[in-house]
C-alpha cells in the first residue's frame, strides 16, 4: 500500500492514503477508520479522516511519534480488502429553489440547463460524504455530476441559513449551522444535520452514502413542526 507519514505538530501524525480522491482511496479511509474505531490503540487520543488522509492524534506521555508511526504502519500492512466495511445509507429530503436555493438558477443556466433538469440529477445522483469539516457536522460530499457543477461566489454570504443544501465545483453539501459561506445554495432540507445533545452530534459520518429526495415546500414545513417525523 503506497502511504506516508509526516507529523502535525507534536501529538498528531498524517497518513496520506492516495494522491487523489477516488474510490480506491476511500475504500483504504473507511477500512482505516474502521480499524481504529474497533482497535483503538491506547496511545490514540482521536482520529480524523479526510479526503486523502487520516489524522491520528495521541497522547505524547503515552507514546513517541516513532512508535505511533511503526504501529500504524503494521496496522496499515494488515489492512486487506477482505476487511468488511459497512456503510449507512441517509436519505435527505430537500425542498430546491425560492428563498431556499436563491443560485439554483444560477446553477441551471451556468449549465444551460432548466431548474427543473438540476433537481433532476442532483436527486438521481449516489454520494459519499468525503469528511466532516468547516464548520460542526459539515459533510464534504462527493460523487456529484459534473453536468451541475458550478464555481464557488466571488464574494461569500455572510449568513447562510442552516440546514442550507449547496454546490462548490463538483461537490455539494449541507451547512449544518449558520455560517458565512461561498457555496451556491440550491434548497434546504428540514433534517437537522447537527446535534450537539447527542454523544455523536454529526448526523453524518466519512463513508456514509447520501441520497436527495425533493419534497415541497408544504412536506417541508410539516416536518418542521413535527421534528420527530421520520418521512415528510
Amino acid at each position: 500500500m503506497n502511504t506516508s507519514f509526516s507529523p502535525l505538530g507534536d501529538q498528531a501524525i498524517v497518513i496520506e492514503l492516495g494522491t487523489e480522491i477516488n474510490e480506491e482511496t476511500e475504500k483504504k479511509i473507511r477500512r482505516l477508520s474502521t480499524l481504529l474505531e474497533s482497535r483503538p490503540p491506547n496511545w490514540m487520543i482521536e482520529f480524523i479522516p479526510a479526503f486523502i488522509t487520516v489524522a491520528v492524534f495521541y497522547d505524547p506521555c503515552a507514546a513517541t511519534y516513532s512508535k505511533v508511526q511503526e504501529e500504524l504502519a503494521e496496522l496499515l500492512a494488515h489492512l486487506g480488502e477482505e476487511l468488511a466495511v459497512e456503510s449507512r445509507t441517509v436519505e435527505i429530503p430537500v425542498c430546491y429553489g425560492g428563498e431556499f436555493g436563491p443560485d439554483l438558477e444560477f446553477v441551471a443556466q451556468h449549465n444551460g440547463l432548466t431548474a427543473r433538469e438540476v433537481i433532476d440529477i442532483h436527486t438521481s445522483g449516489s454520494y459519499s460524504v468525503h469528511m466532516i469539516g468547516f464548520a460542526p457536522g459539515f459533510p464534504f460530499i462527493g460523487g456529484m455530476s459534473e453536468k451541475i457543477a458550478a464555481p464557488r461566489r466571488d464574494s461569500p454570504r455572510l449568513r447562510i441559513p442552516e440546514r442550507t443544501v449547496g454546490i462548490a465545483g463538483m461537490q455539494t453539501g449541507v451547512y449544518p449551522i449558520e455560517t458565512p459561506g461561498g457555496w451556491r445554495l440550491i434548497g434546504r432540507t428540514p433534517l437537522r444535520l447537527f446535534r450537539p445533545e447527542n454523544d455523536i452530534p454529526s448526523l453524518l459520518q466519512a463513508g456514509d452514502k447520501v441520497v436527495f429526495r425533493e419534497i415541497s415546500e408544504t412536506d417541508y414545513h410539516a416536518w418542521k413542526e413535527d421534528p420527530n417525523a421520520e418521512n415528510p
